[in-house]
């Protein structure tokens, strides 16, 4: 946590934050003209800032994009905020409001996550019916092959489905590619999101990346940027503790 606060300490990282948080997935060419910097100090900036886990990056094509990352603002508010009971000063809302412009040729949302853990185990944890429903509230339900159908089951063991979608991609233990939507729009192509998760190793740790495609407007943004920080942070306590946190149950937006 020191990286971060050794980050956020500078005025021009801090305005390179705000830049972000106005509009997530810039190059380093529009942070540049926006920062009103040379590309050198701006790439500077920017790697003390991935190093702290502000900022995390996506390539595109030939282009690399930056996003503004919530989880050290979510861990920030576990350790400083909540542990003094002030839930409406609550760092979620500043993750919430990361996404208000989203472009359409980008990820609507990008989140990254460290987990001592292996990359079998995250995998995992995201896909065993079990696990999830320890940490999510809801078990993620399939054989995980491509192709094959999906399943968000409510816990309560009503054998609802809350969210439903294909398996587009699956590379046990590196990467899985599914898609989203509520049940009464299964079959309608243009309902669907889409959510990546990269799992690679990084050390002797795991990095997570968490990619929501195709939200259609801000309530679903919003509801994607604070929902996945609970999510992961809970995903992160259990493999790290063997407990999960004391969260309520999420379901994505479908979209």
């Amino acid at each position: 946590m020191d990286t971060v606060f050794k980050a956020l300490a500078d005025d021009t990282r801090r305005r390179l934050l705000d830049r972000l948080h106005e509009s997530n997935g810039q190059t380093l060419g529009e942070l540049c003209e926006r920062i009103d910097m040379t590309r050198q100090s701006v790439t500077q900036h920017l790697a003390v800032l991935e190093a702290a886990n502000l900022v995390s990056t996506v390539r595109r094509g030939r282009e690399k994009l930056h996003y503004l990352n919530p989880v050290p603002l979510h861990e920030i508010q576990e350790r400083w905020i909540d542990k003094f009971e002030r839930p409406r000063l609550s760092a979620l809302s500043a993750v919430k409001r990361q996404a208000e412009e989203a472009m359409a040729d980008k990820p609507a949302f990008v989140y990254v996550t460290y987990i001592r853990s292996t990359p079998e185990k995250v995998w995992d944890a995201l896909t065993d019916a079990d696990l999830t429903a320890a940490y999510w509230g809801h078990s993620n339900v399939s054989d995980w092959r491509p192709g094959s159908r999906w399943e968000h089951v409510r816990t309560d063991g009503s054998g609802i489905a809350d969210v439903v979608g294909k398996v587009v991609e699956s590379e046990r233990p590196t990467r899985l590619v599914t898609t989203w939507a509520a049940p009464e729009h299964e079959g309608q192509e243009d309902q669907y999101s889409r959510v990546t998760f990269d799992i690679r190793p990084h050390q002797d740790i795991v990095r997570l990346t968490v990619t929501h495609e195709d939200l259609k407007d801000e309530g679903e943004l919003s509801d994607a940027s604070g929902g996945w920080a609970a999510v992961l942070s809970n995903l992160k306590s259990l493999l790290e503790t063997g407990s999960p946190l004391p969260q309520e149950p999420w379901s994505m937006p479908s979209h």
